[in-house]
This record gives structure tokens, sequence and C-alpha cells, in this order.
């Protein structure tokens, strides 16, 4: 492979290297932001005793914050309009002062433009209430004027048949004016909600002394002060005196009812309608103008918006960097240190080239390598397929420095033991299909906001892919369709040796042909020993997948123990855990391989129970080859032997090697600086450290005792492989017998049909997602806690360099 980068390890992190760059303060924005092109720096903050206003680009990141706030208002009111900012193409040479002073116009601009818009808008609100008020209250005092006229028709009748007592009445109301009372009235809108307390209100607060009439509104109605839409009423309101005018109005303020003024003469009435809708109809043109105004104004903020958001984020994030820098003491240097991946050297020297060449300085700035003792951060290439891998073990703990990384082994371990619980081809063709929707549309869906549960999906598309291929695999061998065997490798070894075999044992049959090549024999399913059967094969299956994968986190720590040239680990941890592992469990593996291969009846639950309980009684007939006794003495002794070696000699030799090096140490005050970098990496930066031996001893206790019952207790755990695989295969097998078979078993197309979709909704929403996320985690669990605890320690920290693209991802 060309260039300058070499091939991916994804089995151990990137080698790297802590660096000094100084940087001459003319042309550091630009060295800064080219390293930010680049990615390939991790910056240390060397200013951590100063607060973020003391440092020295405060000013400039005050700056940029207020001019991302200003973008910020823009990105709402574009949303608010129904206007998503467009993708633009980004354009060179835009000047940030010009910038920061256009941003301020426009925003001025748009706030002056949305506080006439407001007042604009709610006075038409305030005139749609108004001609509302006027009509509902005139239609009311219309009908109030006409049943007057209709009293005073039927009273003048009255009067023409009664004469004589006519004069008296009337010379009496002639006679004293000051007994008329006049009354007063208030007329406005108030919520519907609120209609029914309003009236109680009103009624106590005057103790019935008003009259109080309502009009329903049948639209709901704009409120010129929350701008929400409300259904109301219009309200008449007829009082006595002053003192009920005070608290009624009191009481309309409480209510949020908005009061307009009414007249009783029906031609002013007529008159203040036409001149309400000819205001309307102005205000109603002006607000249209202006929203169109407003509408160009935001598209063309639109157009720029990506470029203008870029810049200023860009802005930002160098500003917060060159605060993470320290000023040298003459003030025209910044001096940053930082880590970064050894090949990066030479990517990172050329543009510190490039950056002072393009900012005519006329010196380029100093890039040198430190030595230090201080854990570096962790850093794995990936790429879009072995990324979510990554974060699967990233997510337990990140590897510490060089560290094997257990994404290499989950690429393939990870989807295989959720397929082993997850065995189904038909069931994994449907995964098959929908990943393959996501990796095709991937371009598309990369670029659009997707909901929590759909980013998860296709984030971790590719692990889908895997475990969807690894589930048609073990479909296979299974033999299950959604629960349906079929002779795809051949025809079946078996045949019925009577009419009921079936229904009996598989003692009703023979066998009439050669042994099925390729997965179980489809004449298992539907007899009565398929369940005890598979029960035993599952089960067995499960300890030793275990026990391989196991293993494999043993011999990777043999490899840790050899990188680090850490020889304690392995004589003292590496030897004996493998020894006593596969003196118990693997031996039992080797029993199961055998028992199979033989065809034996022996019972291995007696033999593994009495080779502790009894270890020098005969077997009898558990014996499956000759010499077992002995080798069951000989490894039970190995195992007993195992966990005093790894709980003894271990802090011992640690409290001597301490000693020595401390005393070598003493003598050697002058020594190469690349060799103590060896020794304080070596020995896990304890040099300077007070060795305390009842630490390190209990340490190694706990660590002997969760070893020797994790054996156990991780062995008993990939036992959920054999309980999901089993729970899954039932659970389809129901589904298909009680559901699909028992619909089509009516002679009715009406439940037929039904019973295939019950088929389909219990199999996607059981099946393919609960028992799929089912499998997913306890896949999981197999990972973090049976595999990665013989080898992982997890106590790094991930590699973050400063770069424009991830900081562009945060934002989003």
């Amino acid at each position: 492979m060309g260039g300058c980068c070499p091939p991916m390890d994804l089995f151990r992190s990137e080698p790297m290297q802590l660096v000094q760059i100084i940087i001459p303060i003319e042309s550091a924005h630009l060295t800064v932001s080219y390293l930010g092109d680049l990615g390939l720096l991790q910056f240390k903050d060397l200013n951590t005793e100063k607060s973020p206003f003391q440092r020295t680009y405060a000013t400039q990141i005050k700056r940029s914050g207020e001019m991302a706030r200003k973008l910020r208002f823009f990105k709402d009111q574009m949303l608010k309009s129904g206007l998503p900012p467009p993708k633009a193409t980004r354009q060179a040479n835009l000047n940030l002062d010009d910038l920061e002073v256009k941003l301020g116009e426009l925003e001025a601009e748009l706030i002056e433009m949305n506080a006439n818009s407001e007042k604009l808008q709610r006075s038409y609100n305030e005139l749609v209430e108004y001609k509302l008020v006027l009509q509902k209250a005139g239609e009311f005092f219309h009908s109030a004027e006409s049943s007057v006229r209709l009293q005073q028709r039927e009273e003048s009748r009255h009067i023409g048949d009664d004469a004589l007592d006519t004069p008296l009445l009337d010379q009496e109301s002639s006679t004293d004016p000051s007994k008329q009372v006049k009354l007063g009235f208030l007329t406005g809108l108030v919520p519907r909600g609120k209609c029914l307390a309003f009236e109680r209100i009103l009624f106590r607060a005057t103790r019935g002394n008003v009259f109080l009439r309502q009009a329903v509104v049948e639209n709901p109605v704009t409120d010129p002060v929350t701008g929400e839409k409300i259904e109301k009423n219009v309200f008449v309101v007829f009082y006595s005196g002053e003192r009920a005018k005070n608290k009624i109005l009191k009481i309309c303020d409480a209510f949020g009812a908005n009061r307009y003024p009414f007249t009783e003469d029906l031609s002013k009435q007529a008159q203040t309608i036409n001149e309400v809708t000819g205001k309307l109809s102005e205000l109603k043109t002006t607000i249209d103008i202006g929203v169109l105004h407003r509408g160009s104004l935001l598209q063309t903020i639109g157009e720029h918006y990506e470029q203008w958001n870029h810049l200023v984020k860009k802005e930002k994030a160098i500003h917060h960097t060159l605060n993470m820098l320290s000023l040298d003491v003459t003030k025209k240097c910044l001096v940053g240190e930082g880590w970064s991946p050894i090949f990066a050297s030479k990517q990172i020297q050329e543009a510190l080239q490039r950056a002072a060449f393009d900012s005519n300085s006329q010196v380029e700035a100093i890039f040198q390598v430190l030595h230090t003792t201080e854990a570096p951060p962790t850093y794995f290439r990936t790429n879009k397929f072995t990324s979510s891998f990554q974060e699967i073990v990233d997510a337990y703990g990140v590897a510490k420095y060089q560290e094997a990384n257990p994404a290499v082994y989950t690429i393939i371990t990870f989807p295989f033991l959720f397929a082993v619980m997850f065995g189904d081809w038909g069931h994994g063709l449907c995964l098959l299909l929908a990943t393959l929707y996501l990796i095709v549309r991937e371009r598309k869906f990369s670029n659009e906001k997707l909901g929590d549960i759909m980013e998860m999906a296709f984030g971790g598309r590719y692990v889908i892919l895997l475990m969807s291929i690894f589930s048609i695999y073990t479909g296979f061998i299974y033999n299950e369709f959604f629960s349906v065997p079929f002779e795809l490798f051949g025809r079946s070894a078996y045949a019925c040796r009577d009419l009921s075999c079936r229904d009996a044992t598989t003692a009703g049959l023979i066998k009439v042909g050669p042994t099925y090549p390729f997965g179980l024999d489809p004449v298992w399913h539907g007899s009565r020993s398929e369940l005890p059967f598979l029960n035993s094969l599952k089960m067995k299956m499960s300890i030793l997948l275990g026990v391989v994968q196991m293993n494999l986190g043993i011999v990777i720590s043999y490899f840790n123990a050899k990188f680090f040239q850490n020889g304690l680990n392995v004589w003292f941890q590496f030897i004996p855990q493998l020894i006593f592992l596969n003196s118990l469990f693997g031996y039992l593996s080797v029993l199961v391989v055998m028992k199979w291969w033989t065809g034996s009846k022996v019972d291995l639950y007696h033999v593994m129970i009495y080779m502790f309980l009894s270890p020098t009684d005969e077997l009898g007939e558990n014996q499956l080859f000759s010499g077992q006794k002995t080798v069951q003495l000989v490894l039970l002794g190995l195992a007993l032997v195992a966990v005093p070696w790894m709980l003894i000699p271990k802090p011992f030799l640690m409290k001597k090697q301490h000693e020595a090096r401390h005393q070598g140490q003493s003598y050697a005050l002058l020594e190469n600086t690349e060799e103590s970098l060896q020794v304080h990496s070596n020995h896990d930066g304890h040099g300077h450290e007070e060795f305390e031996f009842s630490e390190v001893f209990v340490h190694q206790l706990i660590h002997t005792i969760e070893f020797v019952l994790g054996a156990v207790s991780n062995t008993a755990s990939y036992l959920r492989l054999w309980a999901l695989s089993l729970a899954h295969s039932e659970l389809s097998s129901v589904f298909y017998d009680k559901v699909l078979l028992m619909a089509f078993g009516f002679n009715n197309w009406l439940i037929r049909i039904v019973g295939i979709l019950v088929f389909v909704c219990a199999t996607v929403g059981v099946l393919l997602l609960m028992e799929t996320l089912s499998a997913f985690l306890h896949a999981l669990r197999l990972h973090w806690v049976e595999f990665q605890n013989k080898f992982y320690e997890g106590d790094g920290y991930k590699f973050y360099p400063f770069s424009f693209v991830l900081h562009d991802d945060e934002d989003e």
C-alpha cells in the first residue's frame, strides 16, 4: 500500500507520540486551521490553572459565540417559516469581520420586521375580534329592539281597549322621571372554557345585579395577546353603577376577556362595521407584503447559512484550541503539546510548513517529539464496516494503549454466537433483506436525520448483516425455515418401520440411506424424541463453544503479556489459568466429542460429579476409554495445583522486582531517557510509587477467586446459547402450528387471511424484533463478561484529535 499511511492494524492501537509544537504568533491561526483539517493531533490543555475568561483568546471566542447565536436565531426563524436551510456549496475567501457586520445588520433587520409583523398581526386580530363583537352584539341589540317594538304595539293595542287608565299611567311615569335607572354595558370576548366560571364570578361579585348575554363564535379566534387559536364567546354585560363597572372590569382582566367599545345606535354600528372591514383589508394586504419580504430575506440567508455556520464553528474551534496553547515568555510564540500517531509526523510537519508559507511568516513552526511516562491515548483506525464492532467493545471500556483489541475477534464471534441463539434461515433471510435495504440506501440515510431506533439500526447495519448471514448458516444446520424442515441437502437417512413410528419414538425409525450430509436430519422434526435430542445437542454444543471462546481469551492474555514483556503474567497467570480451565471443562469438552464419536451412552453428569466427590472410585459403565480414572486424577491434581500457582508466587516476585529496580536506580543516577521510559512502561508506571505488598496480595487473591469461580459460572453462562436457541425454535413452531396451520384447517378464506396476518405480525413483532434484541443482548453479555474478562483491561482513554469533521458531527 503506497502513501504515508501504513496498512490498518486493528489488533493493536496505533503507536502514539507526544509532540511539542512552537508556533510563531502571526501564523498560529492558520497553523491550527490546517491541523484541524488534517485531524491527527490531540492537543493537551496547558492552561488548566486559568479560567476560560483569563485565557488569551477569550474575546474571540465570545465574538464567535455571539455570531453563532445570531445564526441559531436565523435557523429558528427559517424553521418557523417552513424554510429549512438548504445545503449550499461553501465559498472560499469569506472575511470574518465582514460576516460579523453582515450578520448584525441582518439580525437588526429581521428583528425589526418581526416586531412590525407582530404589531400588525395583533392589530389585525384585534380588529377581527372587534368585528365579531359588533356583529354578535349588534344582533343582540337588534333582537332586543325588535322585541321592545313588539311589546309597545301590544301595549298600544291594550291602551286603545282601556283608555281610562292610560292617562293616569302616562301621567305617573312622566311626572317622576327621577325613578328611571340608566344601565351601562360592556362588550367583549371571553375564552369558551372560562365562560361558566366567568358568569359565576360576575354574579357573586355584583350579588346578582348584572345581566349577561353570550353568543357562541363558531370558528376558533386568534387571540391578539397569545397568538393562539382559541374558541371564544361574545358577551354583553349590563350593570348599574360605577362600582359594579369597576368590579366587572377587574373580572374581565382576570379571565383574559378582551373588551371592545360598542354603540347602541344602529346606523353607527353599520358604519363602524364598514370601517373595520376596510381596515382589515388594508392590514391583510400589508401583512402579506411583509411576509413576502421576510420570506425573501430568510431565503437569502438560507442560501448562505451552511457556509456562514461552517465558518463560525471553525473559528470558534480554532480559538478554543489556541486557548489550550501556552504563550511564550517573549509573547511572540505559542507552545502546544499533543498526542499524534507516529505515522502522522510527516503530514503534521507538512501542514506546519504550508501554514508558515501561506501566512508569510518569517519563522517556521518547530516540531519535536517529547519523551514521557504518561499513558498515550488509544487510537484504532476503523472504517464504516469495523467501526460498529469497535463501538461494541468501547461501550464496555476503551482498550489500554496497545492492548490486544477484542474487536478483531468480535467481528466473527459476535454475529456467530447471536446466530446460535437465532438459528432459522427464514428469519435470517428477513433480517438480511432489511439490512440490504439500509446498505443500498446508505448514502441517502447518512445525510438524513433519523429517529433514535432507526439511527441505531442504521449505525449497526454491517453488524446486522453478519448476524443475518450467520443466522442463515445456523438455520441450515438446525434445518429450520420458520420452524419447517426441508430436505435441502439430500434425502433423510431414516424411514418409518410402521405407520405409528412418528407418534412413538425414534426406535420406530430405521436407517435406510447414508447420513444426512449437512445439518440436522429433517426426520427429527415432529417426532417425540425431537426435544430431548435437540436439548442434548444444543446444550453440549454451547459448552464446547464456551470453552473454545474462553480458551481464546486466555491465549490472547499470553500475547498481551509477551507484547508488554511481562514474564510474571505468562508464568503465573496464563499457564495456571489454561491448566485450570482445561483440566475441568476442557476435559468435559473432550468427553462430549468422544461420546459423539463413539456413540456411547455414558452419563457425563455422573462422570464429572464423581470426578470431584469420589475420584478414586471405579467408573464402571461410565468409562469411555482405558486409563480414564488415572487421567481424571492427574487433571484434578493439576486443577488443585493451579490455584495456589496463581495466588502465591506473583506478589512475592513483584515485590522482589520492585526492590531490585529501586536498588539499581539508586546507583544509576544518569540513564538514557528511552530506557527510563521503557522501565516505566513495562512496570505500569509503578517505578516511583510505593509498593504496598498487602494491596498487591489482596488484589491477586481477588483475581484468583474471581477466575476460579468464574470458570464455573462463565461456562454455565454459555448455556444461554442452548436456552435461547430452544426458545426461539419452540416459539417459531408454536406460531406455525397453532396460528398458520390451524387457520388453514378451516375452509374459510377470511379465517385463512386473518391467520396469515396474525402469523406475520407475531413473526415480525416477537421473533424478528424482540427475539433479535434478546439474542443481541445475550451475545453482548457473553463477549463483555465471559470472553473479555480473561485478558481485557479496558482502562484506556480514546484518541480525540482536533478535527473540524468531528466538530461538525458533534454539533449535528
